[in-house]
């Protein structure tokens, strides 16, 4: 027996297999990593069990049912905080409900890591209910990979992709102008053989919609102190607003701790995770070699004018001025694109994650040092902010010297 240490992103397939759009899908998503079988066969499964849709939640009859029929078994619990439960080596199946809103979960753990999209531990909020685990007789992804006892009829998930990657291929042959007319009937007649084989339709295999899907996650940063700091929060919106515009962030107090959380596509919450770790530990040691801390007087006055005086965009303002109209149509469809990614990751995380964000006032510390400020504004000034890894995205490039 082990707490859980660490926390993998892991969709179980969900995107692999074609899904798009926002589910609550926690049930199917544990069940297809716990397992190794297909989320698209699981997600069926279900579906026929509870004759309505999983993507909005599964009742517990019917994951009971489910996953005793694969060979699963129950044990109960009660009163102990997920980050705080044992896990059995292997592979296990977690139940949970927030404390105060009731809210419940369900999540895999394989070897002592957390697959999931968002990890419930960083809220101290939920208790674990029941835990699952393999029987004898039971369907099981091992730690390695493999899988012990299947049914014979369940597709795992890595044959699923090589079933998709190969249509994929042959739909390519297919719509080939260069391939004789021969080599197009045959890709036509394997493609529609594998189709009805494997219960799929060309939906499926469109890789547009597939590598289009957005993938959310959810990330936290514990700082010290109960109390959000004012150039902690400002610091939080310059990452999301001015570097990583697709992302967003709220703080919430936990206990001594306050603790930032940043939600959005995954790709760019790992990356603005790491910048505001990175930004807040310069500012934070900064601030207490030259006035002792940075929570209060001349330090924190310091922090706030360094956070002020941070490069706002790569793009000389004399650029932005001679931008043509088309370019200027160009980023108007890019804040477009950014305000729906926004929206979507806000519902993502209602459904997902069952809260909702209100906004919140209080009131500021009186003390100012202007001095100190200013201090900090020369040295925000001369900060080289770089992101590592960052993907290049639609924008405009300033014109060559």
């Amino acid at each position: 027996m082990e707490c859980i240490h660490r926390f993998y992103w892991n969709d179980g397939g969900r995107s692999s297999c074609g899904f798009v759009g926002l589910a609550g899908d926690c049930v199917t998503r544990a069940i297809s990593i716990a397992t190794g079988l297909a989320y698209r066969d699981v997600y069926n499964e279900l579906s026929m069990l509870s004759g309505k849709s999983p993507r909005a939640g599964m009742v517990d009859s019917i994951t009971a049912q489910y996953l005793i029929s694969r060979g699963w078994e129950r044990q109960s619990t009660t009163g102990v905080l997920v980050e705080d439960f044992l896990v059995p080596v292997g592979t296990s199946i977690i139940e949970c409900h927030k404390c105060r809103r009731g809210n419940g979960h369900v999540f895999a753990v394989i070897d002592g890591v957390l697959h999931d999209t968002w990890d419930p531990r960083e809220e101290l909020a939920y208790e674990v209910t029941a835990q699952w685990t393999p029987g004898p007789n039971g369907v099981v992804q091992r730690g390695n990979g493999t899988q012990a006892r299947r049914h014979e009829n369940d597709l795992t998930q890595a044959e699923f992709e090589k079933i998709i990657q190969r249509l994929r291929a042959i739909d390519n042959t297919a719509r080939n102008h260069a391939s004789t007319e021969s080599e197009r009937e045959n890709a036509l007649r394997m493609m529609q053989s594998l189709l009805m084989r494997h219960n799929l339709t060309r939906q499926d295999i469109t890789g547009e919609e597939v590598d289009g899907t957005t993938q959310h996650t959810r990330l936290a940063c514990a700082v010290n102190g109960s109390r959000a700091l004012a150039w902690e929060k400002d610091l939080a919106f310059y990452v999301t607003d001015h570097i990583f515009p697709l992302t967003q962030w709220y703080y919430n107090r936990q206990g001594h701790r306050t603790v930032f959380f940043f939600y959005g596509p995954k790709f760019d919450v790992d990356n603005a995770l790491q910048l505001f770790r990175e930004l807040l530990l310069t500012i934070a040691s900064a601030a207490k070699l030259l006035y002792g801390g940075y929570a209060r007087g001349s330090g924190a006055s310091y922090a706030e004018g360094y956070v002020a005086s941070l490069p706002k965009s790569t793009l000389a303002e004399g650029v932005i001025r001679d931008l043509e109209c088309a370019t200027r149509s160009a980023y108007s469809l890019i804040q477009q694109r950014a305000l729906s990614v926004q929206e979507t990751a806000r519902e993502w995380l209602d459904l997902e994650c069952g809260i909702r964000l209100v906004k919140g006032y209080r009131r500021t510390r009186d003390f100012h040092d202007p001095a100190a400020e200013g201090l900090g504004r020369m040295h925000g000034a001369q900060h080289q902010v770089t992101v590592p890894d960052r993907k290049l995205r639609l924008g405009v490039n300033p014109p060559p010297k």
